[in-house]
Parts: C-alpha cells; structure tokens; sequence
C-alpha cells in the first residue's frame, strides 16, 4: 500500500521512463511520504506488442469489418508471423537474447510491410559486422509496420510517443475533449485502465497523481481520472507537468475539475507535499489545510486558483536524488528510428535522466516561454552534489547513462562536472543539451570528452544572422560552426534543433539556412538535425509582444489550454510548404548523400538561389581567433606520465644533456624531447596537474613556477615541445 500513487499516462518514450515521477518519487522519499510510480505508457506498449496482444488486434480488426488498404491486408495475411516473431523481437530490443540479432538480419526472417519494404541497403551505416544495431534498425522498423496497421485498423489515434495528440494541441476549448471522453473506451483505453485497475487495487492510494508532460499524454490522464472518479471516488486525483504548466495557465472551464480535483502549476514538490497534507491529514489543527501552491480546484462551483501558502518553494540542493524504483527498467524498448547513431540517442538506450541546473542561464530567446518559471528561474547545482547524484543513481538503477536535460547546461558548471567525474575516476556516458557559445573551445571539449560526454544538441534555428538577432540566440553562424567542429574534432558528436517560419523570415532566408546546415553537415561538424516550424506561444517574448516582431496573433477565449497562438505573419509567406523539401534534405545528409544535389532539386516549387558562398563554413572554420591564456584559466594534464631517455646533444654549439620523453595514450605514442632541466620542470609540474584531490593550478602559478628556476615562460609555452604536449593532453580551461 502506499499514500500517493504516481503515473506517467500513455505514450512518451519506449527506452527509458520520462523523468517526472522520479524527481518527485527522490523528493517525497525526502520527507517520507510514501508513494509508488507507475509508467502505464511502456505498460500499455508491452501488452499491445506481445503474442496475447496482436492475437487481440487481429480479432479486432477483422470485427470491425473495415476495408483494408494492400498494406494492412498483407500484414493481417501474415498475422501468424507477426504473433509467432513478436515476443522474440521485443526481449531483443529490450536488451536480452542478443543471439537473436543474427536471424532478425535474415533477410527472409521477419515478415515485412511497407516499412521493412522499403528499406534500402543499410551496409553503408551498419558495416559488415554492426549486427546488433542493424538488428535494431530493422526491429524498429517491423514495430512501425504494426503499428500503421494499429493506426489503419484499430486505433488512429495511437502512437509510439504520443496518444490522442491533436485532442490536447491548442485546445482552447474543452468542448472536443469532453466529448471524446463520453465515448466509448477504445481498444487501447480498455488495456490502459485495466493496467490501472491493477496498480489500484494493488497500491490503494488516497492521492493520484498523473503527471503530463505533453499533449500527447492529455487525453489517457482524463480518460484515466474519469475511470477513477467512477471507481473509486474516495481517491483524491491532480495533474501536474509540463502540459500545465504551460498550457492550463488560464483554465477555467468546471468540467475539466468533474475528472481532477487539483491541477497544480511549475515546480511540483511543494505542491504535492501541501496536497499530500490536505488529503492525507485533513484536520483542522494541520496549519496547511486549505493552503495550497499554485493549484487550481473547484470551491463554490467556481475554477479558484488556490496560492495561499506563503512557503517558499524548495532550493534544487534540497529536493533529493531521482528515484527510478518502481519502474520495469529492464522493460524498456531499444529502438533505431534512423540510421544514424546520434539521431539514434533518443530512442536507444536507457538514459537515467537528471538536470545539472533548473531553468536557463540565458534565457532572452525570443521564441521561448522565458517568462514561465521552468525557464525563468535559474538555479544551478552544484558539481559534487550532482556527482554524488549520478553516483546514487547508478548504484540504485545499474545505468551508467545519464541525459542531463536541461534547457541549456551551463559551460562553467560543465566543466566542473567534468573535472568532478574525472577526479573520481568513474567510467561514465552522459549527454545534454547546450547553447553553441565560444565558451566551448577546444580544450573544453577534450575535457567533457574525457568525462564521457559523446554528444551534445543544441539550437542553430534560423541559420540567418539577422533572424539569430531578432531571436536574442546570442551567438553567430561562424561561432555555431567553429563550436561544433571543437566538439566533433574531441569526439562528440553534435545535434542542431533547426528553426523555419519565424517571424519576418524571407523565402531567401529559409533557402539560405538550409544551405548552412548542408554545408554544417557535409563538413561533419554537425551529425545530425530537426527542423521545426516556428510556433507563436502565449508565454514568450513574441507573444507577449507580437506587434515587435511583425506579427498579428488571433485569439481565441480561452476556457481550456492557452500555448500555441494562430497568427498572420506580414510577409505573407506560407512556410508550411517548405516542410517536406526541408524534412527530406536533411534525412538524406543525415545518411551522408546527396550533398551534391541543387537545392531546388528539394521542393516542387521554385526557390530562388542561395547566397550563401559554398566555402562559407570552412572560411569560418579556419577563422577561429587564436586562443588567449589568461592568468586564471586553470592548466590540466588528462594524459599518463612518460617514460624518460636522456642523452648528450648539441645545441648553439655546446653539448647539452636532453630528455627524450615518451608519452604513450590510448591510440598512439608521442616523443618529445628537450634540455634535461626544462624537461624536468615538466615531469615535476605534469603530475601536479593531474586532476586528483587537490586544487586545480592556473595558469599564472604555472608560469610563476617555472621564472622561478627557468627563462621566459612565454617563449617555453608557445614553442614547439610545449605545442605538442598540448596535442596529447595538456588543456586551458
């Protein structure tokens, strides 16, 4: 049994749980509330693509007399193949029975439909010998061939990450949603609620708390906290998350409160602690009865918005480590969309999820909610804290993964975290998400590399320097390229979120940008990208001052949900027709083709030439500013101490005694040789510049260090030996 009951509602990811419930779970473990989590999304997918489950989609859809398109009627002529290989190929892709990999690459094992039909020769991305992934791949795409015939046949709301989706984007209006939850339950909601029957009856909470992040989630949680309300009215239900938080901002339709009986705002631990103490202790001599955190609930038949504690929301350091128990990790679902192994990271692999800080140390981007306080409200971690943290994580979950998913990690607390991994000796895989600042020069991302950092996303948007101006992205086209190549020359792999459609963007800019990312790509400074059209939200600085930017927003009453804005742009343009050129183009640089192809080639419609050089992004490249070395940039040596040789030389004339230093890494050995009290210096100083214990020595004590015995530290750091022990691992950061 436990007091509070936590559920993710169906669809977010098939390979790792969505984060929510386990913060909450860390912080509730903090003030011993107990509670239990529960992801029905992966639940539900797992009982759907199963023997039991297909041989039910089969009798449905054949019940249901539908007219099958060739596609659906191939798959259901096969049925007996899709029942006979699914079990099979879901342990596979759940990380088990690795073996299995070798029959799926059969070409005549799995049965196929469009799809796996339409697979071209993947040799080039998978190799000779790549069998897991190419495994993956084609797994992947035989779940996508099920579920178009679960879309076509059964249920054309479903989708793998998503559910119902259209029912909670931009719903003004709560009107076609509460219609939909008068129907009858669907084939999907029936094995939905019966899981949740089942965690019910096995928890019995008083409070139940559905956490939904987007608006694919929306419409399983109502139809969920409508089977509860029916069920089981004594049980106490609230919503929280990223959906509310900044669509329900401004609800007020009583309807909405015949499912919920509280809707809360932003940060979720002080309010689900104060619900927590109404629902669980509701006497009069609690002094938080009635006193709620930016929660919504009904009083006197009226929507209120109850924010009468006066408790202060709790600092970052003191809400707990994420705690995964609960969750059938094991169970989660591998998957490779797209051959391409840094698009593959969101959908391969189980990530434990932390945040190296809450909010955004930028936050001036024009099209982001920066007035909301998941964005606006900035505070850090600290790197030990958040070293202890994964360290707690991995012992509790057995991951050594970790997706820090911040808006934009910051590059100080990076590096600390970097060289907080590296002083601990922990063998770790992490990735985030970043802003593409000149911070990241190249020794900080040997550094993050070396902390097992293999990849980073960040936003270019609209590749055009006006419009980067007009987004406040605070950084420029030739910083973008100069950051990405330091981190794919350390490494790590780098994801650009591309922007099209943003306000006043001409068709010459839209042409213009697509050729920077082309040219980003064929350079392979950027591996992988997605391009979204802008979208007008209530929340940033566009829509609050849409006038600024020349637009003009159409409003609606807002009874319900309130993001996303209509709005008419001033130049006219309908950049919605250039989606499918832009999709296409980068799908296909993505896989390393087609660079060659005339723009135009991409769309069905005549664009004009781009302006852009077609050595753009190698001139910017190759003018990034020689770095300068500050007094209190700190030195760090990543590399192994050398093995020595001295031997007598000549030098202006004179016999002087050399060391011959070795120094072996990973990949290679380097020699480097120079006079036997310099190369002295050096071994004495390299192993204080180990990252250990100790405090990390800068630059100016380096130099310092060196007068005190030696000549000029200037010419000995910028010649030749020093340049080269800095290739193999002496970095300034």
């Amino acid at each position: 049994m436990s007091d509070l009951l936590l559920v993710t509602p169906p669809f977010t990811q098939l390979n790792t749980p969505y984060p929510a419930t386990a913060y909450l779970k860390g912080f509730l473990k903090t003030k011993e509330i107990s509670n239990f989590q529960v992801d029905l999304g992966i639940e539900v997918i797992l009982s759907l693509f199963s023997s039991v489950g297909l041989r039910q989609i089969f009798d449905f859809a054949i019940e249901r007399e539908s007219i099958l398109s060739e596609n659906a009627l191939r798959i259901y002529t096969l049925r007996e193949d899709y029942i006979q290989t699914i079990d099979e190929v879901v342990l596979f892709l759940q990380g088990n029975n690795q073996t299995f990999a070798r029959q799926i690459c059969t070409d005549n094992f799995l049965p196929q439909a469009n799809r796996l039909l339409s697979i071209q020769n993947t040799d080039w991305a998978f190799g000779s010998m790549g069998i897991q992934d190419h495994a993956k791949h084609i797994a992947t795409l035989y779940l996508e061939d099920l579920s178009d015939f679960i879309v076509e046949c059964v249920d054309d709301q479903f989708g793998f990450s998503r559910y119902a989706e259209r029912l909670g984007r931009s719903a003004n209006s709560f009107d076609e949603l509460y219609d939909a939850l008068k129907e009858k339950n669907s084939f999907i909601d029936d094995i939905t609620l019966e899981i949740l029957k089942s965690h019910l009856n096995a928890t019995q909470p008083k409070l139940i708390c559905f956490s939904v992040p987007f608006p694919g989630n929306l419409y399983s949680a109502f139809r969920c906290a409508k089977y509860i309300q029916s069920n089981y009215p004594d049980i106490k239900v609230a919503m929280g998350g990223g959906f509310p938080n900044t669509e329900l901002r401004s609800v007020s339709d009583v309807r909405v409160f015949e499912f919920f009986d509280f809707i809360t705002l932003d940060d979720g631990e002080l309010p689900i602690e104060l619900l927590a103490s109404n629902v669980l202790d509701p006497t009069d001599s609690n002094s938080n009865i009635g006193f709620f955190k930016r929660t919504f609930l009904i009083k006197n038949g009226e929507v209120i918005y109850n924010n009468f504690s006066i408790r202060q929301d709790y600092k970052q350091v003191d809400l707990g480590t994420p705690d995964y128990s609960d969750l059938l990790l094991d169970k989660y679902i591998s998957v490779i969309e797209v051959a391409n192994p840094m698009h593959s990271l969101w959908s391969d692999g189980r990530w434990n999820k932390l945040t190296m800080a809450h909010g955004c140390y930028w936050g001036k981007c024009t099209f982001c909610d920066v007035s909301l306080d998941y964005i606006g409200k900035y505070e850090p971690v600290t790197a030990s804290m958040l070293v202890d943290r994964m360290e707690e994580m991995i012992e509790q979950t057995g991951e050594n993964g970790f997706h820090f998913v911040d808006e934009a990690a910051p590059p100080a607390l990076m590096r600390a975290v970097a060289i907080e991994i590296v002083r601990r000796k922990l063998t770790l895989t992490w990735w985030t998400n970043i802003r593409f600042e000149k911070s990241f020069n190249r020794d900080l991302c040997l550094l993050l590399k070396a902390s097992g950092c293999i990849a980073v996303s960040g936003g270019l948007e609209v590749a055009s320097e006006r419009l980067l101006d007009l987004i406040q992205k605070g950084v420029t086209v030739e910083q973008v390229a100069q950051v990405t190549c330091n981190f794919t020359e350390a490494g790590v792999m780098v994801h650009a979120y591309l922007m099209y459609g943003y306000p006043t963007q001409t068709i010459q800019e839209t042409v213009d940008s697509l050729e920077i990312v082309r040219q980003l790509i064929e350079n392979g400074v950027i591996q992988s990208g997605f391009w979204h059209q802008f979208a007008l939200t209530a929340h940033s600085p566009v829509g609050l001052s849409p006038k600024d930017y020349g637009i003009e927003p159409h409003y609606a009453d807002i009874t319900f949900a309130n993001n996303d804005v209509a709005f008419t742009d001033s130049t006219g343009i309908d950049h919605e027709i250039f989606s499918e050129g832009l999709r296409k183009s980068l799908f296909n640089y993505m896989h390393g083709i087609c660079f060659e192809y005339d723009l135009q080639e991409w769309f069905d419609f005549e664009i004009p030439q781009t302006s852009i050089a077609h050595d753009y992004i190698i001139n910017c490249i190759e003018s990034e500013p020689f770095p300068q070395v500050k007094s209190s940039s700190k030195i760090v040596w990543l590399g192994n101490m050398p093995t020595v040789y001295i031997y007598q030389g000549e030098s202006k004339g004179l016999q002087v005694e050399f060391m011959q230093m070795t120094f072996h890494d990973k990949r290679s050995s380097h020699e480097i040789s120079m006079v036997s009290d310099k190369g002295q210096w050096l071994i004495d100083n390299l192993e204080d510049l180990k990252i250990d214990e100790g405090s990390i020595m800068t630059f100016g004590q380096l130099k310092s260090s060196y007068e005190e015995s030696l000549d000029d530290f200037t010419l000995f750091w910028f010649g030749d030996s020093m340049t080269a022990i800095r290739e193999i691992g002496l970095l300034v950061l």
